[in-house]
């Protein structure tokens, strides 16, 4: 069975390992405080979870979620994610994170910055555009009517596809965007930020959104 890790465990991690965990994969946590924090998430989740550090978290996934402020990303253990999958859920909020002059100007995304520090990675932009909340209660069986759909975008193919394929176990119908460099189109203040969609309407919004100088 597949392990997925966590390099943080908080509103989205904690909530993307409840999902995990229900559809019967194996997830190892961990956060920037140490595994010791971990212990209630831990023990409400049972059997399949463990914490760890964040390198025990990078080794020990098949794929791993990278759920942590844009601004503490250099903090990810590149070696033991090399020729894995990564899952980016980050959002730059420069209130919070500070300026990133390349995110300001718009001459790249927070996917591509995670990508470069981690450059034997595939990295996966996904799960950045629902409320954590959502996550446990808008999911739905393949199939059914409006069901909700979540974005992929990435630069290797087998990558998207891994996430796809664990979006669908979680719920969620995946609309490929293309590129890690079309990740702007689902940013903070983008018409498919947030609100819930299913596919059609989601791939209306990606294909509206425009960038902040555009507007």
């Amino acid at each position: 069975m597949t392990t997925l890790g966590f390099i943080g465990a908080g509103n989205i991690g904690g909530q993307l390992a409840r999902l995990a965990v229900a559809n019967g994969y194996d997830v190892v946590l961990s956060n920037s405080r140490g595994p010791e924090t971990l212990v209630d998430l831990v023990d409400e989740l049972g059997d399949r979870a463990r914490a760890g550090t964040t390198d025990e978290a990078a080794a020990g996934g098949d794929i791993v979620v990278v759920t942590i402020p844009l601004r503490a990303i250099h903090d990810v253990p590149a070696e033991p994610l090399d020729g894995k999958t990564v899952v980016d859920t980050t959002n730059y909020y420069w209130q919070r994170d500070g300026h990133i002059a390349e995110l300001d100007d718009e001459s790249t995304t927070s996917s591509q910055l995670l990508q470069a520090h981690l450059p034997q990675s595939h990295v996966v932009k996904a799960f950045n555009h629902i409320y954590a909340s959502a996550l446990t209660t808008d999911g739905a069986p393949p199939g059914t009517p409006d069901r909700r759909a979540l974005v992929v975008a990435g630069d290797d193919e087998g990558a998207k596809a891994q996430v796809a394929k664990v979006m669908d176990r979680f719920g969620f119908d995946a609309v490929d965007i293309g590129p890690l460099a079309e990740g702007w189109r689902i940013q903070p203040g983008t018409p498919g930020y947030g609100p819930r969609r299913n596919a059609d309407e989601l791939r209306a919004d990606i294909a509206a959104a425009k960038r902040r100088r555009d507007r």
